[in-house]
């Protein structure tokens, strides 16, 4: 019974997921960084993976990010204490997204992609990261929750920044 009602279709407008992807750009500009991780599912993932291969393999590739859910949530915890240095103070951050696109529906889970830019300023220096993120999202007790986020980044080099240390 229970997997035919995880296959049933599950009806999500547009606008809703518009305003969930909104609403986790916000937390992150926030640096609610515990809550940003409670946007994700149980076995839920969050990828970088390496520039200039966005369909690398984490199990043979070095990505810059391969979390599952316990990892994200510990890189959440672990950004906001005091002693993540390169973090503390906090980066002002501030995140755009835009052709926000529902590529496919399958049952209860939405693929979409977006593209974004993250502005962030630290000790008078402004990075921008460019990219895709693309989004396995599902319905999971009436809530949309994210199953997984790859961010692809669209850039040459992480120069003039040199790392990512802040969540995509």
């Amino acid at each position: 019974m229970t997997s035919i009602l995880q296959e049933m279709e599950t009806t999500v407008s547009r606008q809703e997921i518009v305003d969930f992807l909104y609403k986790e750009s916000e937390l992150l500009d926030e640096w609610k960084l515990v809550e940003w991780a409670d946007l994700f599912s149980e076995d839920g993932t969050y990828l970088v993976p390496p520039l200039g291969n966005p369909d690398a393999d984490p199990a043979t590739s070095i990505f810059y990010i391969n979390d599952d859910r316990a990892r994200l949530e510990e890189r959440a915890k672990r950004l906001l204490k005091k002693e993540a240095h390169v973090e503390y103070p906090h980066s002002t951050t501030v995140r755009n997204i835009h052709n926000i696109r529902i590529k496919q529906q399958e049952g209860n889970v939405i693929y979409v992609r977006c593209n974004f830019s993250t502005y962030r300023t630290k000790r008078e220096v402004l990075d921008c990261f460019v990219g895709v993120n693309d989004y396995r999202l599902i319905v999971k007790d009436e809530r949309i929750v994210i199953q997984e986020k790859k961010v692809t980044l669209k850039l040459d080099s992480l120069r003039p920044h040199g790392k990512i240390s802040l969540i995509l």
